[in-house]
């Protein structure tokens, strides 16, 4: 997992309590980037105590969910609303009061220069996963002028955790900042419920999801509607050269007839593949389109793009389809924003899409 380049000094790679990375078996990995790795790590600097009712409900809380490394302390986090638990020999834990969210990892501290210095008013629980204040955003910006790799394209969204803020770089990475943005990680929040770990927040990516989903351009979706009953809409972000996704194309006939509409969210990840998708996307008129990415995807055919087409019309998608953190293609989520981490090949795809 990768965080944002800093200019002056590489981010920590953290090791992630609750893996998250549930690479289906029917997926192209999107090629690994090159990245470097700081064993420098920042410890929590607040010295205000914990009070022993929080002490105790939070050691209570993981040693029901099955963590027996020794906790050598707990104190306030550098992310706000949440406690810092040290753990002998491992990368320590950030827990909330009610020992609910959980993120596990080293906090980088952001060199950049704190420009605003006024603490952003925290977002509630109606806000979960929806895309920061432009407010927020633009201070949040402001305080990062270091890290190489944010602009205001980058995505930002509210957590369950107030002044917690996920984001993911262009490349659909995703990492977490404090709302200050003073700390960074690149953990993920995963949550206990009922004495055991249960995953990521999936209240959160769902939310998040469904966020991107109203973010996307419908006109630069290409969309193989159901040609029965709809039953079922899917969002599959999709590279022409990735051998998953055009085993993928060629159920698109089957999977229309069962009333399953399907958009396609151009999201290449092969070097080849931008220029090859743009051509596609050049196409005048959505059967157009249609036509071009079959031929690609079912012959390797690719379509290129009309003299008088110079515009991309991929990557505008591309960058706002990043906060659904693809690290796979293709990516399949439900029209409610659940991702599918399983193969498409199985009986249980269209379970999950309650299609018989």
């Amino acid at each position: 997992m990768l965080l944002p380049t800093i200019k002056t000094t590489p981010l920590y790679k953290a090791i992630g309590l609750v893996s998250a990375l549930l690479l289906a078996t029917s997926a192209c990995a999107e090629p690994a980037t090159s990245t470097t790795s700081s064993v420098s790590q920042s410890s929590h600097t607040q010295a205000s105590s914990v009070s022993q009712a929080v002490d105790t409900r939070i050691r209570q809380t993981l040693s029901e969910a099955g963590i027996k490394v020794e906790i050598t302390s707990i104190a306030p986090s550098n992310l706000p609303n949440m406690y810092q638990v040290d753990l002998a020999g491992q990368p320590p834990l950030h827990i909330t009061a009610d020992a609910k969210y959980v993120i596990q990892g080293d906090l980088q501290k952001n060199p950049s220069p704190r420009v605003v210095t006024q603490t952003p008013t925290r977002s509630s629980a109606a806000q979960v996963g929806m895309p920061i204040s432009s407010a927020v955003k633009s201070a949040l910006l402001a305080n990062m002028s270091a890290l190489a790799n944010m602009s205001a394209k980058t995505p930002f969204y509210y957590t369950a955790v107030p002044g917690v803020i996920w984001g993911a770089t262009l490349e659909g990475v995703p990492f977490l900042v404090s709302d200050d943005a003073q700390y960074v990680t690149d953990g993920e929040i995963s949550v206990i419920e009922n004495g055991q770990f249960t995953g990521l927040d999936e209240n959160f990516e769902t939310r998040k999801n469904l966020s991107v989903f109203n973010e996307l351009d419908e006109a630069q979706l290409i969309t193989y509607p159901a040609t029965t009953t709809q039953k079922a809409v899917i969002y599959v972000a999709t590279d022409v050269n990735c051998p998953y996704c055009r085993r993928l194309h060629k159920q698109m006939d089957s999977l229309n007839q069962k009333g399953i509409t399907v958009k396609t969210i151009g999201y290449p990840i092969y070097e080849q593949s931008p220029e090859q998708m743009r051509g596609i996307w050049c196409q005048s008129g959505e059967a157009s389109r249609r036509q071009a990415l079959d031929s690609a995807m079912l012959n390797g055919q690719m379509t290129p793009a009309p003299a008088g087409c110079s515009t991309d019309y991929v990557t505008p998608n591309r960058e706002k389809a990043a906060g659904l953190a693809v690290i796979a293609t293709p990516a399949i989520y439900r029209e409610d924003g659940v991702l599918y981490q399983a193969s498409f090949e199985s009986p249980e795809f269209l379970e999950f899409l309650g299609v018989e």
